[in-house]
């Protein structure tokens, strides 16, 4: 929907990624969020589920309506109930007057609902008949209070196993899953941590009044696409911005993955070498036999070389590797374009 553009670019911050896994993933949510059915995300931590939640929120009709959050892991089992349902003046000590919960709130919008596996069973029942019926009951009070709330929910748990060892209502389940997203872990997203690499570093820069973000030295992107990344999007973040914090030239060639370790005891797979690879043989190797050439033909040849091991070491990332060849995309594509027909297979 054309009138939802300017929302997500205004001050609404947008996942990013152009792997195969993402942009499925995105399109899915797309094809949902205007469907006024409760929305299930499943992913790891660090994985951009409230991003999820939010680009869910502003895609739907009630892009205009309230969007309000609830991390249910951020409370004790004993508040969940008094910040999803509000509570009546004297409901307990302390409630000195009534207070509206989230659901009230959210009236007209959309509920998210994070980490949804820590809500209390007891409070699963009231959130049950909230789903079923629209109407809520304030703690303490006995008046039903009508909402209209499209509920999102999120969790890193697996909810059918928790179902079926009843630590959680199936049929609230059943309730929440009219869709189920599975957000993609990082680690599934080929190509995207090098974009997502580039754009933190930009902003890192932008934060600190640098004129220009440091760009990664071959080895140290080579260690981020090949680092697991248990933490996601949200640990790549960290990495990446304390490698600009502490870059002191136009290269980062050292990336800490750990702060906690030290950093001279640290693990190799933990951290990116300061010097790089050299480089094997074959396609890059052996630059000898350009001298046995003409000039014309042996610079064809060696930006075929150079083109060739930055789509490698990119994983054929083209953005990626115009920017570990210092070049615009625009220069870029069209030196490939010009080489593509002499490149191995694998690099078109």
């Amino acid at each position: 929907m054309k009138r939802m553009v300017p929302l997500l670019l205004d001050g609404v911050p947008e996942a990013l990624g152009e792997s195969e896994p993402f942009l499925a993933f995105q399109d899915r949510l797309a094809r949902v969020a205007g469907v006024q059915r409760p929305v299930l995300i499943v992913g790891e931590r660090g994985t951009g589920k409230e991003l999820a939640a939010m680009r869910l929120h502003f895609l739907s009709g009630r892009w205009q309506r309230p969007l309000v959050t609830l991390n249910c892991a951020a409370l004790s089992p004993g508040l969940i109930e008094a910040e999803l349902f509000g509570y009546e003046r004297g409901a307990f000590t302390g409630a000195t007057d009534r207070r509206i919960g989230r659901f009230e709130a959210a009236d007209g919008g959309t509920l998210f609902l994070d980490e949804i596996g820590n809500v209390p069973l007891e409070v699963q029942e009231k959130l049950l008949r909230a789903v079923e019926y629209r109407v809520i009951e304030r703690v303490g009070g006995a008046t039903p209070v009508r909402v209209d709330v499209r509920i999102v929910a999120a969790t890193h748990a697996d909810l059918p196993a928790m179902a079926a060892a009843g630590a959680f209502r199936r049929d609230l389940l059943d309730r929440l899953s009219f869709e189920v997203l599975r957000l993609p872990p990082l680690r599934e997203r080929r190509g995207d941590v090098a974009l997502l690499a580039g754009r933190f570093a930009q902003a890192m820069a932008a934060e600190l009044g640098r004129k220009e973000a440091p760009r990664f030295s071959a080895a140290a992107l080579a260690a981020l696409e090949a680092y697991s990344w248990p933490g996601n999007v949200r640990e790549l973040k960290n990495v990446v911005e304390r490698a600009v914090y502490r870059a002191t030239g136009p290269l980062i060639r050292d990336l800490v993955f750990d702060p906690f370790g030290s950093e001279a005891g640290q693990p190799a797979s933990l951290r990116a070498r300061t010097e790089e690879a050299p480089p094997p043989q074959g396609l890059e190797g052996r630059e000898s036999d350009l001298f046995a050439r003409p000039l014309p033909e042996a610079v064809r040849e060696l930006k075929k070389r150079l083109l060739a091991r930055a789509l490698e070491r990119c994983r054929w990332n083209r953005r990626c590797a115009a920017d570990l060849l210092g070049l615009s995309y625009d220069r870029f594509r069209s030196l490939y374009r010009r080489m593509q027909a002499e490149l191995p297979p694998q690099d078109r």
